[in-house]
């Protein structure tokens, strides 16, 4: 949630992209006049980690929380200060107020992953509305997100506006990505092809990494813990600025010697424990001129081991790498230009139990970026937009083809009309090497009516470009691969009403030219091939407020994630899906709890392997020594639950992690 004592008038600008990266922050703009005029309260909350399970629990859970639910609302609200609508840039990419969207948003901020204690970003995105994991083990581990049902490789992921992610398998390692160098994780769920281009059928996450305090005095931060199966963690940081230039700099490390990661099975038995150890770094530079225009540079790395069971290969050395440079300046006053260049790379060395090298998959993105923002009036703001996008791989692997281009041209107005109603319509053209061309629309509506209470509803089409892997995979490959399409149609309502914030929402996707693998009868060997079709209906609801102190926060997911031609349940997504968080501040003490359930799923597409639901149930609490030192603990899976996401894939039993922090 945004606070500030702040006055604003017509045509102040938003704080863009680059300046949310990490730009001053000695005054706070707000994006549009009417921003002012809906001083509501946040709806954009965070849901912690954790895992649950059965159907009869889910229910007690529902009835035992609907007195205590509640999103982030703050436990001492001081009535001096006035609070603003949630900024969201990444659902139209530039800063819009939350309140204005139809489109359906979750953002977690530093704040939300300290007190919430996650170590990993799979572990802060697990129980989030919207998304469903699978984990082949613990820590480091191969890790799944299917945003609103569709499959892993449907969700474009961003750090800090630069495309990541493998281009071999389509998808990104968010196991590796240190959470210790995030600032912020916004999640904006629903196709976003029109704004982004390929893989946003399912929705769009993007990570902000490590700003700092922007203050002429240095900030410090220091971290350090440790925890069951031997894991630890370090991290620190250092930021400010100086005059119009500020900065930030910070490294971590976890590692684990963990546990077993799978279940002895016909012809692989490995019951030894299967460690992972993460370094990081990350960096960021940036000036303000007296023009107002700005130029910021910055960096993350990631690299280490990870150890898993396997018989060709038990071994990753992996790093993971984003770097760019972002500048903007004012061409009028009504007219704000941004270019980014940057780089994103995942390289992955593969080694086979005897120590042997087996296998190497690199992957670079290159990206370009052009955004304009123009303020058409105050009441009109339009994005004007290019993308241009190089993707390589360099691998062990002789591919029949090793890079190909990705263009885009796009445009993204967002209007008030009547007052109360917004409007964000967008169109966007893709031309791709591989595939031609790809056009993808947007249109989403809002009203805030005067009872507060929010309708809205929206419609899109999104696609999904063919992965090296799917087009050039030597034996396997198919050149001819179309991009798999989407179209997606969602409404609900939200409602604000003297401290209970609530939303539903409900949608329907199809999607044709589905990649799937197919054998050939007779020689036995597999290919790609667009002939898969699935349909995915679901229902989103979170409600929630404060009572007595004690915030609380309960989201549910129903989800019917179907293959249109064998109408069998696509596998790794259950149905049910329950989430509740309760905590409370008693002076320096710090209280939290979290339940998550979830219904049981099948782990193959013949629905053949049913893996049960579950219930986990997670504590946490925080002492606050002083202004400066904070002593923490939590408890993983209270009951001790033994579950499982993939079949025959061990999870974590119940485990603990004492930490302390400082800051300055």
């Amino acid at each position: 949630m945004i606070q500030a004592n702040a006055t604003y008038k017509p045509g102040d600008r938003p704080e863009s992209v680059i300046r949310y990266s990490g730009g001053l922050s000695a005054k706070m703009t707000v994006q549009h006049r009417f921003i002012s005029r809906f001083p509501l309260s946040s709806v954009v909350y965070s849901q912690p980690s954790c895992a649950g399970g059965a159907e009869d629990i889910m229910q007690k859970i529902i009835f035992g929380s609907l007195l205590l639910t509640g999103f982030n609302t703050p436990l001492h609200a001081q009535e001096t200060v006035q609070n603003l609508p949630d900024q969201i840039v990444t659902a139209t990419r530039t800063e819009t107020a939350k309140n204005q969207l139809a489109a359906a948003a979750t953002v977690y901020t530093r704040k939300d992953i300290e007190r919430l204690q996650a170590k990993t970003l799979p572990e802060l995105l697990s129980g989030t509305t919207g998304i469903d994991m699978s984990q082949s083990g613990g820590y480091g581990k191969d890790t799944n997100i299917y945003l609103r049902g569709t499959n892993a490789d449907h969700v474009l992921v961003l750090i800090d506006g630069i495309k990541v992610g493998s281009v071999t398998s389509g998808t990104t390692p968010f196991q590796f990505i240190p959470l210790d160098q995030v600032e912020r994780v916004e999640i904006i769920r629903g196709p976003q092809s029109s704004l982004y281009g390929s893989e946003a059928i399912g929705g769009v996450i993007q990570i902000f990494t490590r700003k700092g305090n922007q203050d002429e005095k240095p900030s410090v931060t220091l971290d350090a813990g440790g925890g069951s199966y031997d894991t630890y963690r370090v991290s620190g940081t250092v930021s400010g600025k100086w005059k119009n230039s500020w900065y930030s700099l910070g490294s971590s490390q976890f590692g684990s010697q963990g546990f077993n990661t799978r279940q002895s099975i016909k012809g692989l038995n490995q019951p030894d424990k299967d460690g992972y150890l993460n370094t990081a770094l990350n960096a960021r530079l940036g000036h303000r001129f007296d023009n107002n225009a700005e130029v910021e540079t910055f960096f993350m790395r990631a690299e280490g081991k990870n150890e898993y069971d396997g018989t060709a290969q038990n071994k990753t050395e992996f790093m993971e790498q984003t770097l760019g440079t972002t500048a903007s300046i004012n061409i009028v006053d009504n007219w704000r230009s941004i270019l980014r260049l940057g780089q994103s790379r995942d390289d992955g060395d593969n080694f086979a139990p005897d120590g042997a090298f087996s296998s190497s998959f690199n992957s670079t993105r290159w990206n370009v970026s052009w955004l304009n923002e123009v303020a058409l009036s105050d009441d009109h703001q339009m994005v004007i937009g290019s993308d241009y996008r190089l993707d390589q791989v360099d691998s062990s692997t002789a591919y029949n083809e090793s890079s190909r281009y990705d263009a885009g041209i796009f445009t993204e107005l967002h209007s008030r009309i009547l007052d109360d109603h917004f409007i964000n319509a967008s169109v966007r053209g893709d031309k791709n090497e591989a595939f031609g061309e790809q056009v993808t629309g947007n249109f989403g509506w809002r009203y805030n009516g005067v009872y507060g209470i929010s309708p809205f509803a929206g419609f899109g089409n999104a696609f999904k470009a063919p992965t090296f892997n799917q087009l050039y995979f030597p034996g396997f490959g198919n050149p001819s691969l179309k991009a798999e399409q989407s179209t997606s149609f969602e409404a609900g309502l939200a409602g604000d009403h003297d401290g209970l914030q609530w939303e539903l929402r409900g949608y329907h996707t199809n999607i044709d030219n589905l990649i799937v693998n197919v054998t050939n009868p007779t020689t036995f060997l597999s290919s790609a091939e667009n002939v898969g079709k699935a349909q995915i209906d679901g229902i989103e609801a979170e409600i929630g407020t404060q009572i007595m102190g004690w915030n609380s926060k309960l989201n549910m997911n129903l989800l019917s994630p179907k293959n249109r031609e064998t109408d069998m349940r696509l596998p790794r997504r259950a149905e049910k899906t329950l989430s509740y968080d309760l905590s409370r501040s008693f002076g320096q003490f710090d209280l939290g709890a979290h339940v998550m359930a979830q219904a049981e799923r099948f782990d193959d597409v013949q629905n053949k392997t049913k893996i049960g639901g579950y219930v986990t149930v997670d504590l946490r609490t925080a002492y606050h020594l002083n202004k400066n030192w904070i002593l923490s603990a939590k408890l993983n899976n209270l009951l001790d639950k033994q579950y499982q996401t993939i079949s025959t894939y061990n999870t974590a039993d119940r485990n603990f992690f004492l930490s302390i922090h400082y800051n300055n």
